[in-house]
């Protein structure tokens, strides 16, 4: 309901600057000219990050109360502008169409899937030494690219949580566990993450991310386990070993909620199954087209979610920590995100022709492709805007037909999937399951570090192994 009235809001002030434009203002056109714009219009998402960012250090108390009214008003200050030069007919459009279009099934499938996760409780006790550690987030990654990194995080977060209550060193068990579980190991099927499946409705064969991505997935997420494993034994030793909580519920190691298993296969089958049918549109608001395959997926997933709310105990719930307040902190911060990113999407899509055509030339050189470039542009893009987007103007960039993508350009597509969902980790922004992840562990009293503190960590170790992938793989 928050959501929805966060949206509405935006709706209405850009009705009510409408009743102030010029008649020839609204003659511009629904589509935002992305050719015209410069940089300048991308201010408001650059303050949206630097809010995030800067908004929990320096005025903690005004951030935690109110962050969603922060999200929307960085929203507002690009539609409104928007409005008044291009007319409200543009502004509007563009607003709907971000958030039917792309916010809506975004938010709808985390919610599931993080209702239907939440469900799943592991009994009994794991004590956090740094093999049971390593072992949860290996299987983490395992589990991403098949269930998802949204499902897989929210998944296996509380029980490392919980196994780790005991110890004094917390922060870097959480960081690793978003490096891994919430990001690379999502590579290796559409399933994995969102870039992923946009390929695969463009075309690309199911497993050839798996055949082309193993070998990198297998080679990064070996590294970062074992740098982990290294650094999680250290710190265990500094504290003097904890011998951890015993087991004083009789309960065996087990699961609890297995329903909820069976129903994340569910939304993985109906995300699939929603790319590989054409129910074509539903009728339009204001032109933005409604298609039938999100509508039917969407009201799938909402009922998935609602059977896992009804089929699980409120005990079992509660004693997995489960909250609603990661979900919604995604919800009202990804609300201003979608809206005051879409100039700088709509700069990218117009590729040579926009303001940013400098990147864009980066990654041909005398007509052939820079995998190199390929790589660190939709990556290093990618860890600040939506990695969805970014994968398909780089997909388009690169020629956008499936066949020579896969053909003789598969080191290029390598590139662009490989950036595109191993560098969601390099920011708490550059994938959803980032936020959730953190929010589950702050308030599970874990001190996360800020947003410029995690990208520290991801500057000291996942860049180094990027460096390596692109000597290996990428010249």
């Amino acid at each position: 309901m928050k959501v929805r009235f966060l949206s509405c809001l935006s709706l209405l002030a850009l009705a009510a600057c409408a009743l102030l434009l010029p008649e020839q203002a609204m003659a511009s056109g629904h589509h935002l000219p992305g050719k015209e714009l410069s940089v300048v219009w991308a201010i408001p998402f650059a303050c949206m990050l630097l809010s995030i960012a800067l908004g929990p250090l320096l005025v903690p108390h005004f951030w935690e109360h109110h962050f969603g009214k922060v999200s929307v008003f960085w929203g507002l200050a690009f539609l409104i502008p928007c409005a008044m030069v291009y007319g409200w007919q543009t502004a509007t459009y563009e607003a709907l169409h971000s958030i039917i279009g792309e916010y809506i099934p975004f938010i709808i499938l985390l919610f599931a899937l993080f209702t239907v996760a939440g469900g799943v409780r592991l009994k009994g006790t794991l004590v956090g030494t740094p093999a049971v550690n390593a072992g949860l987030l290996g299987i983490g990654t395992l589990l991403a690219s098949w269930m998802g990194t949204t499902g897989a995080a929210m998944l296996l977060i509380r029980p490392l949580l919980r196994a780790n209550a005991h110890r004094k060193y917390r922060a870097h068990q959480v960081v690793f566990f978003i490096f891994l579980v919430a990001n690379v190991g999502g590579s290796l099927t559409p399933l994995g993450d969102p870039p992923l499946f946009l390929g695969y409705l463009k075309g690309v064969s199911f497993f050839w991310t798996f055949q082309h991505l193993i070998v990198k997935t297998v080679i990064a997420a070996a590294i970062l386990l074992a740098i982990f494993f290294a650094l999680d034994s250290y710190l265990f030793a500094k504290e003097g070993r904890p011998a951890g909580p015993t087991n004083d519920k009789g309960e065996k190691l087990g699961v609890e909620g297995t329903i909820n298993l069976l129903l994340l296969a569910c939304i993985v089958a109906a995300v699939l199954v929603s790319g590989l049918i054409d129910l074509g549109s539903w009728g339009d608001i204001m032109d933005v087209p409604l298609s039938g395959n999100n509508f039917v997926r969407d009201c799938i997933l909402l009922l998935i979610a609602a059977a896992s709310w009804i089929l699980t105990s409120r005990r079992s719930r509660n004693l997995n920590g489960f909250t609603w307040a990661p979900i919604m902190e995604v919800g009202k911060l990804f609300f201003g995100i979608f809206l005051s990113m879409i100039p700088a999407i709509a700069i990218l899509k117009a590729g040579t022709e926009g303001a940013l055509s400098g990147l864009i030339n980066m990654v041909f050189h005398e007509g052939q492709p820079v995998n190199a470039a390929f790589f660190w542009l939709t990556g290093c893009l990618s860890s600040f805007l939506d990695n969805a987007p970014t994968y398909v103007v780089f997909f388009n960039t690169a020629g956008g037909d499936p066949n020579v993508l896969m053909g003789p350009m598969g080191d290029t597509l390598a590139a662009i999937s490989a950036g595109a969902v191993f560098m969601g980790a390099n920011t708490y922004i550059g994938n959803a399951p980032n936020f959730m992840v953190k929010n589950s562990a702050e308030r599970a009293g874990v001190e996360m570090p800020s947003f410029f503190g995690y990208m520290g960590w991801s500057l000291a170790i996942l860049v180094p192994i990027f460096v390596v992938d692109t000597v290996a793989f990428f010249l």
